[in-house]
Protein backbone atom coordinates (compact mmCIF):
# COMPACT_ATOMS: atom_id res chain seq x y z
CA UNK A 1 0.00 0.00 0.00
CA UNK A 2 2.94 2.66 0.59
CA UNK A 3 4.25 2.19 -2.97
CA UNK A 4 0.65 2.64 -4.03
CA UNK A 5 0.37 6.16 -2.65
CA UNK A 6 3.73 7.17 -3.63
CA UNK A 7 3.07 6.20 -6.96
CA UNK A 8 0.09 7.87 -7.45
CA UNK A 9 2.06 11.09 -6.06
CA UNK A 10 4.63 10.69 -8.39
CA UNK A 11 1.89 10.56 -11.65
CA UNK A 12 -0.16 13.14 -9.90
CA UNK A 13 2.28 15.53 -9.46
CA UNK A 14 3.75 15.12 -12.69
CA UNK A 15 1.01 15.09 -14.53
CA UNK A 16 0.02 18.41 -12.76
CA UNK A 17 3.49 19.97 -14.45
CA UNK A 18 3.77 21.18 -17.84
CA UNK A 19 5.39 18.79 -20.08
CA UNK A 20 8.64 17.94 -19.89
CA UNK A 21 9.02 19.40 -16.30
CA UNK A 22 10.31 17.47 -13.21
CA UNK A 23 9.92 16.79 -9.54
CA UNK A 24 11.94 15.98 -6.68
CA UNK A 25 11.07 12.55 -5.07
CA UNK A 26 10.79 14.23 -1.80
CA UNK A 27 7.82 16.58 -3.31
CA UNK A 28 6.13 12.95 -3.67
CA UNK A 29 6.96 12.05 -0.47
CA UNK A 30 5.95 14.98 1.27
CA UNK A 31 2.87 14.60 -0.43
CA UNK A 32 1.85 11.19 0.76
CA UNK A 33 3.33 11.38 4.29
CA UNK A 34 3.49 14.86 5.45
CA UNK A 35 4.46 14.24 8.85
CA UNK A 36 7.25 11.64 8.22
CA UNK A 37 8.47 12.01 4.72
CA UNK A 38 12.29 11.89 4.98
CA UNK A 39 11.53 8.04 6.29
CA UNK A 40 9.26 7.36 3.30
CA UNK A 41 12.48 8.41 0.63
CA UNK A 42 13.86 5.01 0.00
CA UNK A 43 10.36 3.69 -0.74
CA UNK A 44 9.37 6.76 -3.08
CA UNK A 45 12.81 6.17 -4.99
CA UNK A 46 11.94 2.38 -5.03
CA UNK A 47 8.22 3.87 -6.23
CA UNK A 48 10.39 5.79 -9.04
CA UNK A 49 12.16 2.94 -9.83
CA UNK A 50 9.22 0.62 -10.37
CA UNK A 51 7.69 3.28 -12.69
CA UNK A 52 10.52 3.86 -14.78
CA UNK A 53 10.17 -0.22 -15.49
CA UNK A 54 6.79 0.30 -16.59
CA UNK A 55 7.93 2.72 -18.95
CA UNK A 56 5.93 5.65 -17.47
CA UNK A 57 8.41 7.86 -16.03
CA UNK A 58 12.06 8.92 -16.50
CA UNK A 59 14.72 9.48 -13.88
CA UNK A 60 16.81 11.83 -14.65
CA UNK A 61 20.48 13.75 -13.27
CA UNK A 62 21.45 16.58 -15.16
CA UNK A 63 18.46 17.23 -17.49
CA UNK A 64 19.16 13.88 -18.90
CA UNK A 65 17.19 9.90 -18.08
CA UNK A 66 19.35 7.81 -16.75
CA UNK A 67 19.18 4.10 -16.05
CA UNK A 68 17.94 2.48 -13.01
CA UNK A 69 21.24 1.57 -12.35
CA UNK A 70 23.69 4.86 -12.59
CA UNK A 71 21.01 6.08 -9.52
CA UNK A 72 24.01 7.88 -7.43
CA UNK A 73 23.22 11.72 -5.34
CA UNK A 74 20.46 13.45 -6.29
CA UNK A 75 17.61 12.92 -9.10
CA UNK A 76 14.86 13.93 -10.77
CA UNK A 77 11.64 12.29 -12.29
CA UNK A 78 9.89 13.58 -15.34
CA UNK A 79 7.21 11.84 -17.25
CA UNK A 80 8.47 9.84 -20.09
CA UNK A 81 8.01 11.46 -23.26
CA UNK A 82 6.25 9.45 -25.88
CA UNK A 83 6.83 10.35 -29.48
CA UNK A 84 3.11 9.78 -31.08
CA UNK A 85 4.90 10.40 -34.88
CA UNK A 86 6.88 7.08 -34.52
CA UNK A 87 4.18 4.92 -34.38
CA UNK A 88 2.96 3.58 -38.09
Amino acid sequence: MKKTVLREAILNLLGERRSGATICPSEAARVAHPQNWREHMEATRQAAIELVREGLIDICQTGKPIGTDKIKGPIRLRLRHIDHHDKP
